[in-house]
């Protein structure tokens, strides 16, 4: 039987990517989004067939469990989770409203803590499952008028390299994939001419270049607690 793949936030940007290069890669795929009609949309445009949409706001915790319980028992037990749901509301600190705060950290940090315990009802019950969730270089690294996406990002790294102590030996494996400037809604208000002065490399990433080590991570069975950067070199001028 061909692996179950969750991808939370599944139908646009780096999660739309993973989705359909896992599909094609013969997976069937779970799209998590918040918009029922989008995700049905991103599974009709799968190659193969048994992919399925579910609507879920992340950040909710009684609505993750609802959804990974209905998750598991429509399709069976998760071989993977991928976790690309995020929100991004730039500006400086002092003009930041504490509502903004909250709504990024509870979405980007908190949410994929909840989609992780959830996931691990199934990988532990099957001793085996491998998870990726998508961090961001200015997790790592930090930048002006991103202190509060930085900080929920760098806390994603931390959970990640703690979760995966606490499961590897469960032959569960827990990932982090750290992009740079990726060529998606998140990033259409920058100037990308400006911006690629930057990346030693010369240009924004493309998802599906992201999605291929997504991939490669959950794939990897020797490599766990990691944190993979694909930012075309951006870390090395920052």
């Amino acid at each position: 039987m061909s692996r179950l793949c969750v991808v939370c936030g599944g139908s646009r940007g780096i999660g739309r990517a993973v989705s359909r290069l896992l599909a094609e890669r013969g997976c069937r795929v779970a799209v998590v989004s918040r918009n029922q009609d989008v995700a049905q949309a991103t599974v009709v445009s799968l190659a193969g067939a048994d992919h399925m949409a579910f609507s879920c706001d992340v950040s909710k915790g009684e609505e993750v469990q609802k959804i990974f319980e209905t998750i598991q028992k429509t399709c069976g037990n998760i071989s993977y989770l991928v976790n690309a749901a995020g929100i991004n509301r730039d500006g400086l600190l002092l003009r930041t409203r504490p509502e903004d705060m909250v709504a990024l950290l509870h979405t980007n940090l908190l949410g994929s803590m909840l989609t992780c315990k959830a996931a691990l009802r199934s990988m532990l019950h099957t001793q085996g499952g491998a998870i990726v969730n998508i961090g961001s270089v200015v997790g790592l690294k930090g930048n002006a008028g991103q202190c509060v996406y930085s900080a929920s990002k760098a806390g994603l790294e931390g959970f990640t390299r703690s979760l995966a102590k606490e499961v590897a030996a469960r032959n569960v494996r827990v990932n982090l994939l750290a992009p740079g400037f990726i060529r998606t809604d998140m990033t259409v208000g920058l100037r990308e001419g400006e911006g690629v002065r930057t990346i030693p490399l010369g240009r924004f990433g493309e998802p599906e270049e992201v999605a291929k080590a997504v991939l490669f991570l959950l794939e990897s069975p020797y490599i766990t607690g990691q944190v993979l950067v694909v930012d075309g070199g951006l870390q090395l001028a920052m």
